[in-house]
């Protein structure tokens, strides 16, 4: 199977994580994309979404899925999102599509992270792919020398990409992130950061991931 088939495959089997009759959050991302499209099966059983970017909502929309302001809504409880990475603890970096501040505000209002990966995203170790971190644009500099004296990071700037909110990415490459609740702590309190890409406080509680031998269902406690 394609890496892309493996992404529908799981966007698909996500269906049954959603509490119909309720408001289902959704991230952002080629993988959550087929997840949309799935969704727009059963639009008709559910009572809209929150969505974590301006992409998916205008997706979402396009399905004829009524989008939700955050601000009105109190719990969810369920959000459905995809990973850069994810580790055996459920601990995950997100951001390659810029939308993770979004995404752990809409992760905060459920009360549980549904991921949904292709099996190339699950690692031993975060810090393969590039750490995201979305900055107040003055603070750019700043942070990427606080990476490199506090964890050896190299931060590039995403050229030509401003996030939802205006802000600008910072990817930090030749990290090994063995505390990933320890670093997303530390790293969110640095004056200038919006959101570091770690979710350790907001990590997965189940796991569907796509292999060519179909979907695994992955618990964590």
């Amino acid at each position: 199977m394609t890496q892309d088939e493996l992404k529908a495959l799981v966007g698909r089997a996500a269906l049954d994580h959603v509490v119909l009759g309720s408001v289902v959050g959704v991230g952002t991302g080629s993988t959550v994309n087929h997840f949309i499209d799935a969704l727009a099966t059963i639009k008709d059983r559910i009572a809209g979404a929150v969505s974590s970017s301006v992409k998916s909502t205008e997706r979402l929309q396009a399905h004829g899925i009524t989008v939700l302001d955050a601000s009105t809504v109190e719990r969810l409880p369920v959000y459905i999102d995809g990973a850069d990475e994810i580790d055996g603890r459920g601990n995950m970096i997100k951001g390659g599509g810029a939308a993770l501040t979004r995404e752990k505000i809409v992760a905060d209002l459920a009360e549980r992270f549904v991921c949904i990966v292709d099996a190339s995203k699950r690692v031993e170790v975060l810090g393969a792919y590039p750490l995201p971190v979305e900055v107040i644009p003055m603070a750019a500099a700043q942070v990427a020398r606080r990476f490199a004296k506090a964890f050896g990071g190299r931060a590039e700037l995403r050229t030509g990409v401003v996030t939802d909110n205006g802000n600008q990415i910072l990817d930090v490459h030749g990290l090994r992130i063995t505390d990933p609740l320890g670093v997303e702590v530390e790293v969110n309190q640095w004056p200038g950061v919006v959101t570091v890409g770690i979710f350790a406080r907001h990590r997965a509680r189940i796991c569907l991931m796509g292999s060519a031998q179909g979907v695994s269902t992955l618990m964590f406690d």
